[in-house]
């Protein structure tokens, strides 16, 4: 089942997509074992692990860290490929710094879910959401060459940024995390930073209409 048909409260449809993990998909957020539900002993208390809690955090907070990691873990992906094999210079250099923008805010994203208690393992894997780079995407890319491979990387990744800064957007708006919310806001800063710049490069203007 396509998980953004399921149905969800009546949200905006960004606030529903960073729902998605903790709603829709049953991730680690909003979900426990009776193990975790059950009152825990003094005891047990002071021999378990120290963990960051998940009680501080909103669905939403855990809902958009856990789609933006593996959002920006495609997109490196497929700007790993651009860097080495864009056809126009200019998009090789956007490539490449870009690539080094997401990399760097994947680190931010791993940190933060390990404060929040989270796995680090990617809770949509195997569903195609807006905007994230698919594997057909990259089996695509490999297959191409020239200007159809830098309008192919110009649409994916134009689409990555929007659909990842809309989300973010909620995020800000209906977060209740305070690292997170500053995150958000540092990643919609850089996509409308990078979208601009996109939308000036050589190709631009045939392959995004």
């Amino acid at each position: 089942m396509n998980p953004v048909s399921l149905p969800l409260p009546p949200l905006l449809r960004a606030a529903a997509l960073v729902l998605l993990g903790a709603l829709a998909l049953g991730g680690a957020a909003g979900c426990s074992t009776a193990a975790d539900s059950a009152p825990r002993t003094p005891q047990e208390q002071e021999s378990s692990p120290t963990r960051t809690p998940t009680s501080a955090s909103t669905a939403t907070d855990v809902g958009w860290v856990q789609l933006m990691t593996p959002m920006n873990q495609q997109a490196v992906k497929l700007l790993t490929l651009a860097a080495a094999r864009a056809a126009e210079p200019r998009v090789r250099d956007f490539a490449v710094r870009l690539r080094t923008g997401q990399e760097a805010e994947l680190n931010r994203l791993r940190a933060l879910l390990t404060r929040m208690g989270l796995p680090g393992t990617d809770v949509h894997a195997g569903h195609d959401m807006p905007g994230m780079v698919t594997v057909r995407d990259l089996e695509a890319a490999r297959a191409a060459e020239g200007p159809a491979f830098d309008r192919l990387v110009l649409v994916r990744i134009r689409d990555h940024l929007r659909q990842s800064a809309q989300v973010s957007r909620s995020e800000i708006t209906s977060g209740r995390r305070a690292d997170a919310r500053e995150l958000a806001a540092a990643l919609v800063t850089a996509r409308e930073a990078s979208l601009a710049e996109l939308e000036r490069l050589p190709g631009a203007g045939r392959a995004l209409g």
